[in-house]
């Protein structure tokens, strides 16, 4: 009988602690379920703010022009006739010139032409660009806004146009779904010696852009790495993979990642793989990924592109 009564103490202790475990693995994976929802919805909320600012009227889907200067007198307006020509029927056919002299671009402004420069009305000549300039003269005219960009050493006019059809016709950014397995702990390991890297853009220049070092991290069990740009409290990373030119962007894509902790660890998120401003418009001058930055694998996460 004392037997009997032990085995029925032991069947119900062991019956309460399956049952306190199966509670226990419920909760676990509700609370799983939840963290990653909450981690898609993230996702969602950061690709919808970046669809809206693709939306802005000064957005790289407005651009509508980008122009190069020669040295002296480049005029500037609407006629077929000037050295750089605005799109008809947005601006008088002659509404000045660009000077450029050395690394200084000077405006001069046809009478009527209505320009202004910051919002004050241009009256006849000003200085539009020098290298130490904080940031750069805008210049604007009804939907038109320009400025003068310097790559290298070309000097050149960017223009957008807030009526663009790029913009007005933008009907949002293909992705793959949100996945959390492509969320991935990193490590940046440092350079010990200050270190530059060479960058390529899409004119065929290559600058040397200082690097903090390798991020390294493992996908399904093999280990990579890619060179990182510093950019404010962020590391920037230029990156290509085996889905380029046929999911995705031809010439690679881009992402930013938090610094590393005093632990040295950090995320690496390819789900905020985005695609840089050359999938959507060709006034750009995007950086290309340097050959140590591409991938030997498929990243089936982030953004992809038709172009």
């Amino acid at each position: 009988m004392k037997k009997l009564l032990i085995s029925a103490a032991l069947a119900g202790f062991i019956l309460s602690s399956c049952s306190q475990t199966q509670d226990t693995n419920t909760q676990s994976m509700a609370t799983a379920a939840a963290a990653d929802s909450s981690y898609v919805a993230s996702i969602d909320q950061w690709h919808a703010t970046r669809v809206e600012n693709l939306q802005k009227e000064d957005s790289w889907l407005a651009l509508a022009g980008l122009y190069w200067l020669e040295p002296g007198n480049n005029s500037f307006g609407s006629a077929e006739g000037n050295k750089v020509v605005f799109p008809e029927g947005k601006i008088a056919g002659q509404a000045g010139s660009f000077i450029l002299d050395g690394d200084v671009v000077k405006l001069q402004v046809a009478q009527g032409a209505d320009i202004t420069l910051n919002n004050e009305p241009v009256q006849q000549e000003a200085i539009v660009y020098r290298p130490e300039m904080e940031q750069p003269a805008e210049m604007r005219h009804g939907s038109l806004k320009w400025v003068v960009i310097q790559r290298g050493d070309k000097y050149g006019v960017r223009l957008w146009d807030a009526e663009s059809e790029a913009r007005k016709n933008f009907a949002g950014i293909e992705r793959y779904p949100v996945q959390p397995e492509w969320r991935l702990e990193a490590v940046l390991e440092q350079n010990p010696l200050p270190k530059q890297i060479a960058i390529t853009n899409v004119l065929g220049q290559t600058s040397q852009e200082p690097s903090p070092g390798a991020v390294v991290f493992t996908k399904d069990g093999q280990q990579y790495r890619l060179d990182a740009l510093e950019e404010g409290d962020e590391l920037f990373i230029i990156f290509a993979d085996q889905t380029n030119g046929t999911e995705t962007y031809g010439s690679g894509r881009y992402l930013y990642m938090p610094k590393p902790g005093t632990d040295g660890k950090t995320i690496i998120d390819f789900n905020k793989a985005y695609s840089p401003p050359c999938a959507f418009t060709g006034f750009a001058t995007c950086p290309l990924p340097p050959k140590q930055n591409i991938l030997p694998m498929a990243v089936t996460a982030g953004e992809k592109s038709e172009h």
